[in-house]
């Protein structure tokens, strides 16, 4: 599963171009909770020829309307997204099950790289650097996760306030 977002101009370009036409009726959910109704419809259909992306069988179109609880109207939502698995291998529950795990790894991973520990405004740009630093920060990400802290920001915090607690947590 892969959500395609505004950095990927070219597959949001192909996956929008798609005539209506090519989706089947769309599988339709509705969750409740945080104070709001959301309601989820999504459509799939077979990845055309101009999605150029490895391994793509399929391509997704999620629109989520988001109302609160009174019923008012709070935005409408639309996400792109391909995926590796054809029909036969992930019928709709499981689509729409995949969608919303890409989006916990978003908020829970991602998020964090990029607020707490602002990754993208780190200078190290040459080499493997940018790939080491993501690993140390997943690292870090995964270690206080496990000793149970669930703020990360809090985390880093408690940890750098003595060093050896962060040992600590490595076993060293």
């Amino acid at each position: 599963m892969f959500t395609v977002k505004d950095n990927q101009p070219g597959l949001v370009e192909a996956i929008g171009a798609l005539a209506p036409d090519a989706f089947p009726p769309a599988y339709r959910t509705v969750a409740r909770g945080h104070g709001r109704v959301e309601h989820r419809s999504l459509q799939t259909a077979p990845a055309p020829a101009m999605v150029s992306f490895p391994a793509a069988r399929q391509v997704l179109v999620l629109t989520r309307h988001t109302n609160d609880l009174a019923g008012r109207a709070l935005r409408t939502e639309v996400y792109y997204g391909i995926t590796s698995l054809d029909a036969a291998q992930a019928d709709p529950a499981r689509r729409v099950a995949l969608v919303r795990g890409q989006w916990t790894i978003e908020n829970q991973l991602h998020w964090v790289r990029d607020v707490t520990f602002d990754e993208d405004r780190s200078q190290v740009r040459a080499g493997h650097g940018p790939q080491v630093m993501a690993g140390m920060r997943n690292l870090a990400i995964s270690v206080l996760r496990l000793a149970g802290h669930r703020n990360i920001a809090r985390g880093v915090r408690w940890a750098a306030r003595d060093p050896a607690r962060a040992f600590g947590l490595l076993g060293v």
